[in-house]
């Protein structure tokens, strides 16, 4: 699959949601934010006074999008995704990720998509969710993974490399690049304080 470049631009209309900028267009309870790790995304949704427990959403099953960890919004998610050569989804900390060597690319032919919204009254899964992809500078995820490993807080900083943050950041900006050209909702930044940037690139929405 050929992936667009991700070029990004500024959005011109923006909203405060507890002193943080988003998009004008968007409604605070569509909001599901994701992100590699170390990426901010906990901060974020306690900021927002969003649902405190993560979910998983795994992007190879089918009817992903009426999951019920989908139900309560602003939320974080962790995401599992296709890898080429493995045959189950699995998310960028899973052992079955890192201990490839090299680390294997998405398969995205294997990820599944809702049906596109024909009539009055079915949902429109395309326009329900609001993406928002945390995507720091992988060195500064790193120096963050790097002192929380320190305090043995969180399991997932145990494989800790630069390498292994920027390949994961990589991951996240293809799969946000991906999911905005089959027309989801989608926006990025780098950081809480940073203004969230869109997608030049035209979707495939019919």
């Amino acid at each position: 699959m050929i992936m667009p470049r991700g070029s990004t631009e500024a959005i011109a209309s923006l909203q405060i949601f507890k002193g943080i900028s988003f998009p004008g267009d968007i409604r605070f309870r569509q909001i599901l934010v994701t992100g590699p790790p170390g990426a901010g995304k906990s901060t974020l949704i306690m900021r927002l006074g969003g649902w405190s427990e993560e979910g998983y959403l795994d992007l190879g099953r089918k009817h992903w999008w009426r999951s019920e960890i989908l139900a309560v919004r602003p939320r974080e998610i962790h995401i599992g995704l296709p890898f080429v050569g493995l045959d189950e989804a699995v998310s960028v900390f899973d052992a079955q990720f890192l201990d490839r060597d090299p680390l294997p690319q998405v398969d995205f032919d294997r990820i599944m998509l809702p049906p596109r919204k024909r009539f009055v009254f079915t949902v429109d899964w395309y326009r329900r969710y609001v993406f928002e992809f945390l995507l720091p500078p992988a060195k500064l995820v790193f120096e963050r993974r790097q002192i929380r490993a320190r305090h043995s807080t969180h399991p997932v900083d145990a494989q800790l490399s630069l390498a292994i943050c920027a390949s994961q950041r990589e991951i996240f900006h293809q799969l946000a690049v991906f999911m905005h050209a089959q027309g989801f909702q989608v926006y990025v930044r780098e950081g809480i304080e940073n203004p969230p940037l869109r997608f030049v690139e035209p979707t495939s929405r019919p």
